[in-house]
């Protein structure tokens, strides 16, 4: 298939393309200064205090591509901005949301349950050594 039309050149309107661009980067930023809602509600006794601030802090940077890329495509700006808005209310409400949950159970976190995989290995490997 030729670029213009996917694009919104020749024809197309193109603002499908610009709205799941703009949802897709908001996602991207605050899984990148996250680990996910099903890991924050997990662990949220052991994280809480830091949790909502690296979310807010990929959204603020979420808004900042968003704004950029909606001033530079002028004629996409309203699916940039609403692809980038709806998917930072959804992601920002699954982490309020999983911070909640996981402050309100009582299941265990997996933080704390053992020694991670370099110190157990080390250990193994320093006792074979040894015998």
């Amino acid at each position: 298939m030729p670029v213009a039309p996917v694009s919104g050149g020749a024809g197309g309107n193109g603002n499908g393309v610009a709205f799941l661009v703009s949802a897709g980067i908001v996602y991207e930023i605050v899984a990148a200064n996250c680990s996910s809602p099903q890991t924050a509600e997990i662990n949220a006794d052991k994280r809480a205090s830091t949790l909502m601030k690296w979310v807010n802090i990929g959204v603020v940077q979420s808004v900042g591509f968003v704004v950029i890329a909606a001033a530079i495509d002028r004629k996409h700006a309203g699916a940039l901005l609403a692809g980038g808005t709806i998917a930072g209310v959804i992601m920002y409400g699954s982490y309020l949301h999983s911070m909640k949950a996981g402050l309100s159970s009582s299941e265990p976190g997996t933080e704390g349950q053992g020694p991670r995989l370099p110190s157990a290995f080390l250990s193994r490997a320093a006792g074979n050594q040894a015998g």
